[in-house]
């Protein structure tokens, strides 16, 4: 592997792994620029990736953890942030390949109307509601680029809501689950229009990954035969390839440096043993997701932008935007084992966009799936109903036989909502913690 010295300037410094900085990496290596990425969190390989939903889900496995990297939360300026010792407001992951690594692999485009809903539904007052500066059209073949470059499984033109696209997917989809069976039978019988989930998960052997195993342990684990697309698995190790480009892993990047012009010159950070580095580049990428990056801005604040980097407006780490999730669980007389293979294999769009007529603003997809692993499940139906005994063993049984529908919205982009740092708290190197409202 290429390894750049530290008493020489690379090209670019990009700070985090996943979706946007694992792409990147390839992207400038591949055309001749030295790149070093470096990621906060340690380099798994397959073989690392297990299914232990305690380590994963209750102890921090592979996303950021409530003793290192500390948060607060408030739902109110004037309150103080309190500290969850349980799970964090923002979780994410916190290993080379980002949340590529523990993501659902859901693949949804956008939509036309995602890029101008400002002009054609109008104002909302209170919000920063507003177009996007590019159009759909735009963006369209870099869509189709990722696709057939990580590999997506898909039908297209099955939906009547599908965006126009420049090719098909690369593979079909994903076999149909019992859950998508009932959920395909269901919205047919109401005028809906279900059509194949596309995932970013190997319905058969694609440019040197297998197909999927089905052994059900997508959200929110990694893939131990990378079937499932990361940038652990694709980008990064064609970067690596060009021979310019060097993944620094346990790398925590706590400083963007600039010089007296204001320009950014590298990035200070801690090494895996704490040992306080600097990496000079000619230029920084921040692509540590939304929580991170606005955060290291504003830790980045020197004499000359006492605000923190790229903060002039002032609007660093606002208008934060959560996904919002509303859940349908059913119990079925018959064993629907959804605990197997990928999370949802039928999706349904009908309701994608907002409806005026009805008063809401900002629709989403639904699809149905597994839900929780069965730890979780034995977790959360403790917390419904008898906890010990016969009837909770009873409920215990329901498992085999559960599947939730998931109905996926947004939210509005308001200026309350932000990121920032925590005046007290501190993360484990001394770092100011991430404070959370909204």
């Amino acid at each position: 592997m290429k390894t750049h010295p530290l008493t020489q300037a690379v090209d670019f410094a990009i700070v985090g792994s996943g979706a946007a900085g694992g792409v990147l990496a390839r992207e400038l290596s591949s055309a001749g620029f030295s790149v070093v990425v470096l990621e906060q969190g340690p380099r798994l390989t397959l073989a690392d990736f297990e299914h232990d939903e305690l380590k994963y889900w209750f102890d921090a496995g592979i996303t950021n953890d409530v003793v290192k990297n500390p948060q607060t939360f408030r739902d109110d300026h004037a309150k103080r942030g309190e500290r969850n010792m349980i799970r964090p407001s923002l979780c994410y992951a916190r290993t080379v390949g980002g949340t590529t690594v523990h993501y659902t692999a859901n693949y949804w485009r956008f939509r036309e109307i995602d890029f101008e809903e400002r002009s054609r539904r109008g104002s909302i007052a209170g919000t920063g509601f507003a177009d996007w500066p590019i159009r759909y059209a735009d963006l369209e073949p870099y869509y189709t680029k990722v696709e057939w470059e990580i590999g997506v499984s898909g039908l297209a033109g099955a939906s009547p809501f599908d965006p126009p696209r420049s090719r098909p997917y690369p593979m079909p989809p994903m076999p149909v689950k019992s859950s998508g069976v009932l959920l395909e039978r269901g919205a047919r019988k109401l005028g809906l229009h279900p059509f194949p989930a596309p995932l970013a998960i190997n319905s058969q052997h694609y440019r040197g990954r297998p197909a999927c195993i089905h052994c059900g342990f997508c959200q929110g684990f990694g893939c131990e035969v990378s079937a499932k697309a990361s940038t652990l698995t694709t980008m990064l190790p064609e970067a690596e390839a060009t021979g310019r480009c060097e993944v620094r892993s346990e790398s925590y990047v706590v400083q963007v440096v600039a010089d007296k012009r204001g320009r950014a010159t590298g990035v200070r950070y801690f090494d895996r043993d704490r040992r306080e580095r600097l990496q000079k580049a000619r230029a920084v990428i921040l692509s540590a997701n939304g929580a991170e990056t606005p955060r290291l801005l504003l830790m980045s604040a020197n004499n000359r932008f006492p605000q923190g980097l790229a903060n002039s407006s002032g609007l660093v780490g606002k208008y934060l935007m959560f996904n919002y999730t509303a859940r349908t669980h059913a119990v079925f007389e018959h064993e629907l084992n959804e605990f197997k293979s990928v999370q949802c294999s039928r999706v349904v769009f009908d309701f994608y966009d907002s409806d005026p007529q009805r008063g809401f603003y900002g629709g989403g997809g639904i699809d149905s799936r597994i839900g929780p692993q069965p730890i979780v499940w034995a977790d959360r139906i403790g917390e419904e109903g008898a906890s010990w005994g016969s009837a909770y063993k009873a409920r215990l049984m329901e498992f085999t036989r559960t599947m939730q529908v998931a109905s996926h919205g947004t939210s509005l982009p308001l200026e309350t909502n932000s990121v920032e740092l925590d005046p007290e708290l501190k993360d484990a190197w001394g770092m100011p913690a991430m404070r959370v409202t909204y």
